[in-house]
């Protein structure tokens, strides 16, 4: 995990001299039909509340019911037991793959704190609504209540793209995976940024990385079989 950080650190340098393109709010996952800023995907990392972009409804729907059923409580396995749940996500079937995924992100977005509950959906909220500049100023007030819960340097890194705020962004993926080494969507987030910077290796580690977790991940599969061929051919 601390070659992924020294990775983020190396591509807060690139990023900052980056043209800045519009930001659009997608869910994290691959978008291999259309080439449209994967480096923006890779910053809705915590949550299954947002239709993946490119994705069919029909399988965004299957998502936002396991998130549903996790919430309403039907549980694979206890949801405070966070390691069995990450345990049931790797030996998961694909069937069963996107509910165990869900219940662990419910469980992430358990602050512990009304107050860090009540700042976690107030930067929703304004994320939903695109007022971006609240959601930073809301999520900053999370982060620095809650500065150990992940859920919201995840959250901000989300306003922060779509505010064309790319280092800070990338700062706050940092922190998100510093306190969390096995946040499946801040991997992937990273891959997708790797993958679209043209650096096929890393990328293709990252993604590795994140099949060890996750293998069933949205766009994961694609991705590796995509990358293999230029990895390998790079490394040779």
């Amino acid at each position: 995990m601390i070659s992924l950080i020294c990775l983020i650190l190396q591509l807060v340098v690139r990023i900052l001299v980056m043209s800045r393109a519009r930001a659009t709010i997608i869910y994290v996952m691959v978008n291999f039909n259309r080439l449209l800023k994967p480096t923006v995907a890779a910053f809705v990392l915590a949550t299954g509340y947002f239709q993946p972009f490119g994705v069919s409804d029909a399988a965004f729907a299957q998502e936002a019911g396991n998130v549903s059923a996790a919430e309403d409580g039907e549980s694979v396995v206890p949801p405070q037991d966070l390691a069995s749940l990450m345990q049931a996500l790797a030996d998961a079937d694909p069937a069963q793959a996107g509910r165990v995924a869900g219940q662990i992100r419910h469980v992430w977005d358990a602050s512990g704190s009304a107050s860090a509950d009540y700042l976690l959906r107030r930067t929703r909220d304004a994320i939903d609504a695109e007022n971006m500049q609240a959601a930073v100023e809301h999520a900053t007030a999370l982060v620095d209540h809650a500065p150990e819960f992940a859920q919201g340097w995840a959250e901000r890194a989300r306003a922060f793209y779509a505010l064309d705020l790319y280092g800070p962004a990338l700062s706050d993926l940092e922190q998100v995976l510093a306190l969390n080494p096995k946040h499946f969507d801040a991997i992937m987030g990273l891959a997708l940024m790797l993958d679209e910077m043209g650096k096929p290796i890393d990328a293709y580690e990252a993604y590795l990385q994140v099949k060890a977790i996750h293998p069933h991940q949205a766009g994961l599969t694609e991705a590796l079989q995509r990358l293999q061929p230029l990895a390998r051919g790079q490394e040779l």
